[in-house]
């Protein structure tokens, strides 16, 4: 193989990553009185290869699969694409998105987002008299 086809397949490889579809991760969405929580599977995806970010009242989950490189070596040619999970939901104004809470584990993304003080449901006290 001549260095120009393995350099214009570098390009092309490249190329490819800017352009890169997403895999849409399965989500279960909880709801109790008190906020939601969701359950992402994101197998094989690193913490450090995680990006969770709220813009406005959309929350964008995005992870990328961490190849599996024997140490000191580099793939200079792939046929596996390694996915990317990306998804994004628009939220509730009830929610608080400043104390959503984030874990990862086995593959499985846990956010729990928790409903503003005032959407929370409440007792009233009643006095007798």
């Amino acid at each position: 193989m001549s260095k120009e086809i393995t350099r214009n397949e570098k390009q092309q490889s490249a190329a490819d990553d800017a352009n890169e579809r997403a895999v849409t991760p399965l989500i279960d969405v909880l709801e109790d009185e008190a906020g939601i929580t969701l359950l992402a599977d994101l197998p094989g995806v690193p913490r450090d290869q995680l990006e969770l970010r709220v813009e406005g009242d959309a929350l964008h989950i995005e992870g990328r699969v961490q190849p599996a490189t024997p140490e000191g070596l580099e793939a200079i040619y792939a046929e596996l694409r390694v996915p990317r999970y990306r998804r994004s939901f628009t939220l509730s104004r009830e929610l608080d998105t400043a104390r959503i809470d984030a874990n990862l584990k086995d593959g499985v993304l846990t956010l729990r987002i928790p409903k503003q003080a005032h959407a929370q449901p409440r007792r009233i006290a009643v006095n007798a008299g």
